[in-house]
């Protein structure tokens, strides 16, 4: 929306200050650029899967739709079970949010079942969401997978408190993370 408006002002000013004939070949050199710019920011998607999200999902800035920092959640779950960053050519929007995945295969597999792949509590940390009722940044590298289920914590001193209780911080961060709404992100306190 912006760059529509740029581009407008843009083509008014030329309009003021040149000739019919420059104008014309400027304003749509103007409005191609403009257009080239906003497919440019569009994220090529391997598939859409639909959906809205039901809670908070943690993004390293508000407003984008990055989910785990880019990490192929898949590769929790498959292999060696290290996490690996994804590829942007198999980007998956779930519930209006892209997951980048490593393969084909991997993003084919969260295809099949996203809610068994995607990070709890929306990729916010397992533990200020069960001991606090906080919202606090998950670390895909700080991570444990729990009866199938994958939880990501803020950081190593953090995931050694949720070690602690993990039953008890999962029953209360299950109870805690639908009371939080969706356009909710994390804002440091």
């Amino acid at each position: 929306m912006k760059k529509s408006l740029f581009a407008i002002a843009l083509m008014a000013t030329v309009a003021a200050c040149g000739t019919p004939a420059d104008n014309a070949a400027e304003s749509e050199a103007a409005v191609a650029t403009d257009v080239a710019n906003e497919a440019a920011t569009e994220v090529a998607l391997y598939r859409d899967l639909g959906g809205e999200a039901t809670g908070p999902i943690y993004t390293q800035e508000l407003g984008e739709t990055l989910a785990v920092r880019g990490f192929d959640v898949v590769s929790y779950f498959v292999g060696d079970g290290v996490p690996v960053e994804g590829a942007e050519e198999f980007t998956v929007r779930y519930n209006g949010f892209d997951y980048r995945f490593a393969s084909q295969d991997n993003a084919d597999a969260f295809i099949e079942d996203p809610a068994r792949y995607a990070p709890a509590y929306g990729g916010y940390c397992a533990w200020a969401i069960g001991a606090n009722d906080r919202l606090a940044p998950g670390d895909p590298n700080v991570y444990e997978i729990v009866d199938g289920k994958l939880y990501l914590n803020f950081n190593e001193d953090v995931q050694g408190r949720w070690e602690k209780d993990i039953p008890g911080f999962i029953a209360k961060g299950d109870v805690n993370y639908p009371n939080h709404s969706p356009e909710e992100h994390y804002k440091q306190q």
